[in-house]
């Protein structure tokens, strides 16, 4: 489908949310923020525990309000701003489970049988930007509000093969060479095993550093691919950090700034990017740590 990641945060209520006018939201970030905020204007959102002043960690599912009149529960896989991924799949009861995964897909094996829906942005691992594909439960078609527009109607889409109106032909052809590449590669298992082990080297050298690199992120619920950490201490050192980035550079490691949200750094460790590229960052992490250590915080 074309609308990407934001256009399924309003499909996703005004295909299901007609049920029973109501749905549960796990804001753990940035993305599930966006979704939450965008559902509410289609129906009643609960949030299944109050928004944290300090992103970063993940209530425990026991304490949970969730709604048993709920017509879906929602949350984001990833959080790729704010450095949090979900270590388990949630339980619902029955209700339909909502996942944006749209930086985790490909990057690990998913029984896709627990979910209802399952929906990603092509342009973090799958493809560039223009395309979010979408995996539906047939039993939840056919339940679209009125006011639900055709090119965001899951079940007039499927209907239509998925060419209501002229698609991103460019992102949807990139798309299958991407996967094709993956499944030559190893498929989805090789893309885990090897994300694991770029997380294992990346925050292996933070932890090492003496906290002269800081990941604030509760370790139970850390992304595997989205890496956020601050340079010369807890709270980070900006001069440090700007003299990081421009270093970088120079190397030709690019986009390591964090998001304006959260500040610092944030390493992206999406499919393309390989374990030698990897190593090469730390090996910089290293030898940045060694030169600059005096200004410590």
């Amino acid at each position: 489908m074309q609308g990407g990641g934001c256009g399924a945060f309003a499909a996703v209520a005004l295909n299901l949310m007609n049920r029973t006018g109501t749905a549960d939201y796990a804001v753990t970030g940035t993305w599930s923020s966006k979704a939450a905020k965008e559902a509410a204007k289609y129906g009643k959102v609960n949030l299944v525990f109050p928004k944290a002043d300090k992103p970063g960690s993940i209530p425990d599912q026991k304490t949970w309000s969730m709604d048993p009149n709920a017509s879906y529960v929602y949350y984001c896989d990833n959080e790729t701003v704010d450095g949090v991924e979900f270590p388990y799949i949630p339980e619902t009861n029955g209700i339909p489970l909502v996942s944006d995964m749209s930086s985790s897909i490909m990057t690990k094996k998913v029984d896709v049988s627990k979910f209802g829906i399952i929906f990603g942005g092509a342009q973090k691992n799958i493809g560039p930007a223009g395309v979010v594909v979408v995996i539906i439960r047939e039993d939840l078609l056919g339940n679209a509000m009125k006011v639900c527009p055709s090119v965001f109607d899951f079940t007039h889409i499927i209907k239509e093969n998925s060419i209501h109106n002229t698609p991103a032909t460019f992102s949807v052809y990139v798309m299958e060479k991407v996967l094709q590449w993956i499944k030559k590669s190893g498929g989805v298992d090789a893309m885990q095993k090897q994300s694991e082990e770029k997380e294992r080297l990346l925050y292996g050298t933070i932890k090492q550093s003496n906290s002269f690199y800081h990941c604030p992120i509760d370790e139970r619920v850390r992304s595997r691919i989205n890496i956020p950490f601050r340079v010369g201490g807890k709270n980070g050192n900006e001069s440090l950090e700007a003299k990081f980035l421009e270093e970088a550079e120079k190397l030709k490691m690019y986009q390591l700034k964090g998001h304006r949200s959260v500040g610092g750094i944030r390493a992206s460790l999406y499919n393309a990017v390989t374990l030698e590229d990897v190593q090469s960052l730390v090996k910089f992490m290293i030898e940045f740590q060694k030169q600059h250590s005096t200004t410590h915080n």
